[in-house]
C-alpha cells in the first residue's frame, strides 16, 4: 500500500426509503470529504436505502427507484470514487433470493464496480436471508496500484465475535488469499450496551490477522427500534485502532492510511445509553413527521427520565406533560413533576382524574355488584390517564411517549390500554436499575430530576401506600434474573443454580410468559441491550413450554 492514501469516511444518517433525501446527504458528505482532501470516500451499508428496509424491498418499485437514485448519484461523482451501499436485483438465472445487499463503486460519472455482501446475518434483529443472495466470490478492486477488499458489515465479523459459528465462508480470508493492501467495510451495526468496545476489539483483530489497515464506516441514526451509533473506526495491523469517530452524530472525516493513532475515549455506559435514547427518540419522531411530544408526568423516575430525553431530543418548547393526580397520588409527586418541568422548561398541566374515576366506578356498579375492588380499579386509573393523553396527542398532533421500563414490561407490571398507550416506548429496553444509573448521571452536575424522585421507593400510586416492591422482587434482584432469563436465554433451572431463590425465579419466568400478549401490543421501543422485547425476540403467545 502506497503511503498517503486519504480515505474519506462519511458517517451519515439515512432514512429508510427516502432516496432523494439520502442522495442529498451522501453528496453533502462526499463533498465535505473532498474539501478535506479525500482520495476515496466510503459510506455505510445501504446508505442509499436506509437500514433495514425489510419487506419494502419486495414492493415492485422499491429496487427500481433505488437503482434510479444510484444512477443519479453516479452522474454527480467525478474522479474521486465514492463507495455507496444500496440494494440490487439478483440477476442470476438460477435459484436464489431476488435481491443483493450491495455496494457500488462510483467514479467519473459511472458505476464502475458492484460488490455483493457475502455473510447474511439471520439472528436477533437481522433477517437478511429472507431477501438477499450472497456473493459467490470475494475479489479485490484494483485501483491506482492498490488492491482494495470491499466488505459489507457482517463480512468482517469473525467467529469469536458472533453468537456461535454461523458461516462456512470467511470473506477476509478469501481476500487475503488473493492479495489485498486495504480493507474497507460498509456497516450498519446497531448499538447495544458494550458494542463499541466489542467492535474495537474485532477491528484490531481483523487488521492484525489480515496484515492490512481496515477502514470501517458505520451508520448513525434511529430507524424504528434500532439505533445506529456510528463510532466508525480505522484499525492498523500493528498500531491497533488509530481513529474512532464520534458516536450518535453525523461526522465526515478523512484519514490518511499509515497515520499515527489519535486519542479517543468511550463515554461511560450511562452517557452512551442517554445519547442513544435521545437520538432514537429524535429520529423516530422527526422521520415519522412529528415535531412535538407529550407524556404523563407521575413524579416517578421513569416519566422523569423520559421527559429529560424528550426535551433534549425535540427541544423543551416542544414537550408537553400532564400530571394527572388520583385519590392515591401524593402531593410530593405533583410537586416533583412541576419541579422537573420548570428545570427542563417544558409545559406541564394538571388534569385530576378523581371525578372521572368515581364516575366510571359508579357507572359500573350495577355490573360489578357483589365483587370487591381489586386490580380492576387500579387499571381504571391508568386507562383514564391513557384516554387523556391520547386525546391530547390526537388534538395537538403530539407523539405520545410511554414511560415504562424493561423490568415492568418483562413481568407485565403495566396496564394495557393505560400507561402503555402511545407511539414510542422510549425506555422500554432500559432495566429499572439502569434507569437509576442514567438519572444519577443526568444529575451529575446539578439537580435536574428531583432527588426526591430518585430516592423515594417507586410506586404506581394506584392504591393506598402502594410500593412496587409489594408486588415485585427488589429491582436489583429482578433485573439480574431478567438478564439471565431474557438476554442470556437461560432456563429457570440454570438461573436457580446461580443461587437465586427458586420460587422467585419461577414466578418471574411465569410472568414473562404470561405477558407476551401484552408486549406484542405495546408501543415500539428503542433497543439498547442485547435482547430487547421487539423484532429480535419472537416468542409465541399461545405456548405451553416451561423451562
Amino acid at each position: 500500500m502506497h503511503k498517503g492514501l486519504r480515505i474519506g469516511i462519511a458517517q451519515i444518517n439515512s432514512t429508510v426509503g427516502d432516496f432523494p433525501g439520502n442522495v442529498k446527504k451522501i453528496l453533502a458528505a462526499y463533498r465535505a470529504c473532498l474539501d478535506q482532501g479525500a482520495d476515496l470516500v466510503i459510506t455505510p451499508e445501504m446508505s442509499l436505502v436506509g437500514y433495514p428496509p425489510r419487506d419494502l424491498v419486495a414492493k415492485s418499485q422499491f429496487v427500481p427507484k433505488c437503482l434510479q437514485a444510484l444512477d443519479y448519484l453516479a452522474d454527480e461523482i467525478k474522479e474521486v470514487p465514492l463507495i455507496v451501499g444500496y440494494v440490487d436485483h439478483n440477476q442470476n438465472s438460477g435459484p436464489g433470493r431476488p435481491f443483493r445487499n450491495a455496494a457500488a463503486w462510483l467514479e467519473n460519472g459511472s458505476i464502475v464496480h458492484k460488490i455483493w455482501k457475502t455473510l447474511l446475518p439471520t439472528y436477533d434483529v437481522f433477517d437478511e436471508w429472507r431477501y438477499f443472495e450472497p456473493s459467490e466470490s470475494c475479489k479485490p478492486i484494483h485501483w491506482r496500484g492498490h488492491r482494495i477488499g470491499i466488505t459489507i458489515c457482517e463480512d468482517l465479523w469473525s467467529e469469536e465475535y458472533l453468537p456461535k459459528p454461523l458461516y462456512d465462508r470467511d470473506p477476509i480470508a478469501e481476500l487475503r488469499a488473493v492479495g489485498i493492501d486495504l480493507v474497507l467495510n460498509l456497516s450498519a451495526s446497531p448499538y447495544q450496551l458494550g458494542k463499541t468496545a466489542l467492535r474495537r476489539n474485532l477491528l484490531e483483530s481483523v487488521a492484525k490477522e489480515a496484515g492490512v489497515t481496515v477502514v470501517y464506516c458505520n451508520a448513525i441514526g434511529g430507524n424504528d427500534e434500532l439505533i445506529f451509533d456510528g463510532h466508525s473506526i480505522v484499525a492498523h495491523p500493528q498500531k491497533g485502532v488509530v481513529l474512532q469517530m464520534p458516536g450518535f452524530e453525523e461526522s465526515f472525516r478523512v484519514v490518511e492510511i499509515h497515520s499515527e493513532p489519535e486519542a479517543f475515549h468511550d463515554d461511560c455506559d450511562a452517557e452512551q445509553l442517554y445519547s442513544a435514547l435521545v437520538m432514537g427518540t429524535r429520529d423516530y419522531a422527526t422521520k415519522c413527521g412529528f415535531h412535538s411530544a407529550c407524556l404523563g408526568l407521575s413524579g416517578g423516575i421513569d416519566s422523569a427520565l423520559t421527559a429529560v430525553i424528550a426535551a433534549d431530543a425535540l427541544g423543551a418548547e416542544n414537550v408537553y406533560g400532564l400530571t394527572m393526580p388520583s385519590p392515591y397520588s401524593s402531593g410530593g409527586s405533583v410537586d416533583d413533576s412541576f419541579f422537573l418541568a420548570e428545570k427542563l422548561g417544558i409545559s406541564c398541566k394538571t388534569v385530576p382524574i378523581a371525578e372521572v374515576f368515581s364516575a366510571v366506578k359508579k357507572t359500573l356498579e350495577p355490573i360489578f355488584e357483589g365483587y370487591k375492588e381489586d386490580v380492576t380499579e387500579e387499571n381504571m386509573q391508568a386507562r383514564i390517564r391513557g384516554l387523556f393523553l391520547m386525546s391530547l396527542s390526537n388534538k395537538m398532533g403530539h407523539l405520545l411517549l410511554t414511560t415504562g421500563n424493561k423490568s415492568e414490561l418483562a413481568v407485565g407490571y403495566c396496564t394495557i390500554y393505560g400507561d402503555m398507550c402511545g407511539g414510542l416506548a422510549v425506555i422500554s429496553d432500559l432495566p429499572k436499575t439502569m434507569v437509576y444509573q442514567v438519572a444519577r448521571w443526568i444529575n451529575r452536575n446539578e439537580e435536574i430530576i428531583p432527588w426526591n424522585t430518585i430516592d423515594k421507593p417507586p410506586s404506581a400510586e394506584l392504591k393506598p401506600d402502594q410500593k412496587d416492591q409489594d408486588t415485585l422482587p427488589p429491582y436489583d434482584i429482578l433485573d439480574a434474573v431478567l438478564q439471565q432469563l431474557v438476554e442470556q436465554q437461560r432456563s429457570t433451572e440454570e438461573v436457580i443454580a446461580l443461587g437465586f431463590d427458586e420460587t422467585m425465579v419461577r414466578w418471574v419466568q411465569r410472568r414473562i410468559d404470561l405477558n407476551e400478549w401484552k408486549r406484542q401490543q405495546a408501543a415500539i421501543g428503542l433497543r439498547v441491550t442485547s435482547k430487547a422485547f421487539g423484532i429480535g425476540r419472537r416468542i409465541p403467545i399461545v405456548q405451553r413450554f416451561q423451562g
